[in-house]
């Protein structure tokens, strides 16, 4: 049976969180409960995902990021990337698409002071029990041109719409861009998931609260602000 990252206390006190975390040595860790599990993934990480928003997401913190300091609330975020949710501190705008923090310049340099974001809902290749983990892919992973079969998740989702594919139905590689001094990921479809593999992801999808780890919600906001040429297939 699959086990969700976010189960009900009461039912299942031992874990609350599941996450795949990216960190600047390269490598790729599983963090269950905020403490590291298993040994960590170095460079890349094969992973299927099982669920996203339709949307890009959008965070607004309002001191900028200091690894010296407790991790900070965001002020205000929205899910679906165009107005505040409800339960926001501070919403800083009736829309998104308005708000003056969503202005090239608001942020540091030409950046914008509210930033993109995804969490996608992801299974570890070659993990057996079907654990499912949220995964964090920051701006900076999202938006560009792909060349080949690798790209930044957005034109990456594109490309597999263009084959007749889902992300859902594939093994996808994820590695650091060693083009980058911050952390960029890159996305590369493997190969098409296997029968059993397809039995995880349809469990997966079925747990009632599956959305819940593509969104900001309300226990969550004290997080961390979010932040070569690969083998493959290439479609045909």
């Amino acid at each position: 049976m699959l086990n969700s990252p976010f189960p009900n206390d009461a039912e299942s006190p031992r874990v609350t969180k599941r996450r795949l975390q990216t960190n600047t040595n390269g490598t790729f860790v599983r963090v269950v409960n905020g403490e590291k599990e298993g040994e960590p993934f170095h460079s890349s990480v094969n992973i299927i995902v099982t669920w996203s928003l339709p949307s890009v997401s959008r965070i607004f913190y309002k001191d900028k990021y200091d690894a010296s300091k407790p991790a900070a609330s965001p002020k205000c975020w929205s899910n679906m990337g165009d107005k505040p949710e409800k339960e926001t501190p501070d919403p800083q705008h009736p829309n998104c698409a308005d708000c003056e923090n969503n202005i090239k310049g608001s942020g540091a340099g030409s950046s914008r002071a509210c930033r993109y974001m995804r969490r996608l809902a992801v299974l570890i290749e070659g993990d057996t029990s079907g654990d499912v983990y949220q995964f964090n892919v920051p701006a900076k992973s999202l938006f560009g041109k792909g060349k080949g079969n690798v790209h930044p998740f957005e034109s990456y989702l594109s490309y597999l719409r263009s084959n007749g594919e889902h992300p859902d139905n594939v093994v996808t590689k994820v590695c650091y861009s060693p083009n980058s001094n911050a952390i960029e990921l890159l996305f590369t479809p493997l190969r098409n998931v296997s029968e059993e593999e397809w039995q995880l992801v349809k469990t997966a999808q079925d747990l009632p609260d599956i959305k819940r780890y593509t969104q900001v919600v309300a226990y969550s906001v004290a997080e961390q602000s979010p932040f070569a040429e690969t083998q493959g297939f290439t479609f045909s």
